[in-house]
Formats: structure tokens, sequence, C-alpha cells
């Protein structure tokens, strides 16, 4: 197959990777304000979009981790080829289609990591990865970064309640506190997290294309992205971003647990600092799970909220699979384009066939802007669809009880 056709292919999918990335983490910076009403739906995510444009040109070092350092390039270049770049890409694209599909927010950075090795180990055996960078970069922050996030979660929200707790001076007893100013700070929060992730998550796409260029021979190995490749990678993320996860947007903002100012504030402070510090060191982080511990520490950090472990659980089994998963997929399918031409075809048709099969299917139980969330005072209050029809299902039972014990008191038949 001419390499020209075979390198365009593999832009073209890795840019769509990154469309993928940025509406299956929408929800990292955007699900807690639109939970607690801070940031209107449809504004928060056209916000985070352009952070999200703005963060991709503010740092390369995760693409050179992706380019030059988990997959080794050697005296001639990498020792891949584009079509197992290809192949690789393909298992990262259909296992964030199934999250998606699902509305699991798992990690786009694990899954293109085990396409592309899966992909990379079938085409060029276990030398091509290097395992002390993938241990180092990816496997450990994997493992810290969420519990850390959590911790700091955890601690911010404690004191935020503890610092704007107030009590009746002659009674004693503690005073509702509106805590308004939080819902104000998240709407600083959530964008710093939209920043920060397009300064780590576009990169990962940026250094794909990186790596497709260098073993084409087109680029020379150990060099960074160029202006070019970091646009239409910073384009693809914020328009994908602006298309709305809102299947994971729901999961992040009420499936966990109930998020208050407070909490999102907290949750998205310790979101960003992660993200931006994994981003300085070049450590290709999951911001998903950086941002899910973040929610679910915070959830933990105020009295009488409920975590749902439940929901956690299946989160944390997509967290496990995700990388192993999307390794077979892309190694399967490298199998099938080492075969040659029609392989690529092959492959390729299938791919994008499940793609459009997931999309038709989720038409199915659509969940958008429109009724992911139930707003009822624009950029102020936001309910959730099933906590108000609850919420009206009591009132009613209250009204029918206390209808029914007036038809049979004694006093009311004599009148």
């Amino acid at each position: 197959m001419d390499i020209t056709f075979m390198v365009a292919l593999v832009i073209a999918l890795a840019l769509f990777f990154d469309f993928t990335n940025g509406f299956h983490d929408t929800a990292n910076a955007m699900a807690t304000p639109i939970a607690t009403g801070a940031i209107k739906p449809k504004t928060a995510v056209a916000l985070a979009a352009v952070l999200n444009l703005v963060g991709a040109f503010l740092s390369t070092e995760v693409a050179k981790t992706v380019s030059g350092g988990i997959i080794r390039e050697g005296s001639g270049g990498v020792q891949i080829t584009p079509e197992i770049i290809f192949a690789g890409l393909m298992g990262a694209v259909l296992w964030n289609m199934i999250t998606w599909l699902k509305g699991l927010p798992s990690s786009s950075s694990h899954a293109l990591f085990g396409g592309l090795i899966g992909a990379a180990i079938v085409g060029a055996g276990f030398s091509s990865v290097n395992l002390e960078t993938l241990l180092q970069k990816v496997i450990l922050p994997a493992i810290f970064a969420p519990v850390i996030a959590g911790l700091a979660a955890y601690v911010c929200t404690r004191l935020a309640y503890a610092l704007t707790s107030r009590h009746d001076p002659e009674t004693g007893s503690k005073l509702t506190q509106k805590r308004g100013g939080f819902r104000t700070g998240q709407i600083f929060t959530s964008s710093l997290v939209a920043l920060a992730h397009g300064t780590n998550d576009a990169q990962k796409t940026m250094g794909i294309i990186t790596l497709v260029l260098i073993a084409a021979g087109t680029q020379t190995p150990g060099s960074g992205p160029q202006l070019w490749v970091i646009t239409a990678c910073a384009l693809a993320i914020a328009i994908g971003t602006y298309a709305g996860g809102w299947r994971i947007i729901r999961t992040m903002g009420s499936g966990l647990t109930e998020v208050k100012p407070a909490q999102g504030f907290a949750a998205e402070s310790s979101t960003a600092s992660a993200i931006l510090a994994s981003s300085h060191l070049g450590f290709a982080l999951s911001t998903t799970q950086v941002a899910s511990g973040s929610v679910i520490g915070s959830g933990m950090g105020r009295r009488g909220t409920t975590v749902r472990w439940n929901m956690v659980g299946k989160i944390a089994l997509g967290w496990l699979f995700t990388l192993p998963a999307a390794g077979i997929v892309g190694a399967l399918t490298a199998l099938l384009v080492m075969t040659g031409v029609v392989g690529v075809l092959i492959a390729a048709i299938a791919g994008t066939g499940a793609v459009l099969f997931m999309f038709f299917y989720s038409r199915k139980s659509s969940v958008s802007h429109q009724n992911a969330v139930e707003v009822e005072e624009a950029g102020q209050a936001v309910r959730f669809a099933k906590k108000k029809a609850m919420a009206r299902a009591r009132a009613e039972a209250k009204a029918k009880a206390k209808a029914d014990a007036k038809a049979n008191d004694p006093k009311e038949n004599r009148r």
C-alpha cells in the first residue's frame, strides 16, 4: 500500500480518536458545575471546548512521551509501521465508543496506550514497547494520581465546610449556610480543569501523529510535534468537547454522589492541580481517573452524602479492563492489517461500521443537555429529573395521606 495513503489514513483516524476523546472527557471538567447549577449545560461545554483548544498549545511534553517514550525508536526510525499504529488507534476508538455508549467514564488515554501496545507487540514484538517508560509514566500515575486527587478533594471539602459553617451564638445550633460563593468559584475551577485537560489529552494524539510521521520517514526521530499537528489536534478535541458527552456527564454529575457547590469546587481544584502537574512532568495521565477520584473524595468529605459504591465499582472495572481490552482489539486489528491492502480496507470498513452502529443504537435512548439534567433557573439551579420526580411523588403521597386522614376524621364528617 502507498505509504502516503496509509499515513493520511492514520492521521484521519487519530483526529477522530481526538474527537472522541473530547466528548468522552467533557464530563471531567463540566459535570460538577452543571450538577450544582454553576453553569448552564450548553455554556459549560462551549467554555470547555475553547479552553481545551487553548490548552493544547501550552505544552508538548506528553506528546514526546507518546512519540518517543512508550514505543522505542530504532536507529532507522521507530520499530513499528503506520499500519500497526492504525491498528492501535482502532482499538482505542472502539473502546472509547463502547464506554461512551454505556456512560462509563473510562480512560481514553489508557485505551490509546492499550491499543497501541497490543498492535506494536503483534507487529514488532515485545521489544518495541519501552516497559520502563510505560511503568513510570503511565502505570504508576494511573494508580497514585486518582488516590492523591481524591484525598486532596476530601481534605478540601472538609475544610470548605468547616471554614464556612455558622452557629447561632445563643443556642449554639448550626445555621443553614448557602455557600453561594463556591458556585461562582466553580466557574474558575472548572475552566482550569478544561484548560488542563487540553494540556494533557490533546498531546497524546499529537504524539501518535508524530509517531506515524517518524515511522514513515518524514520526521526526525526524537523530535516534537509540528505546528500543523498541534493545531489539528487542538481543533479536533475542541470540536469533540463541544459535542458534549452527556451520557458520561450524567454519570459524573449524579451517578457517583450528590454534588454541592463546595464539593464541586474542591473536586475541580484537586483535578486541575493533578493534571497540570502531570503535564509539566510529561506523565500521560488519565484525566478521567483523576476527575473521578476527586468527585469520590469530595463525596466522602461532606457529611451526610452517600457515595454510590456500586457505580464506583463499575467504573473501577472499566479502568481495569480498558488497557487490556483495547490492547486485544489493537492486536487483532494488527493481525488483519498485516495481511496487506485488503486487510487494511477490511479493518477500516469494519471499524467504521462498528462506530456507526453504536452511534445509531445510542439514538434509541438519546441523552442530551435537554434530558441529562433539568434546569429550573438558568445558571442557578439544576435538578436531575429523577430526583425531581421522587420529590414530586413524595409530595403527592403526603397530600393523599392528609386528605385520607381528613376524610376519616369524625369531626369533619359531622360538619
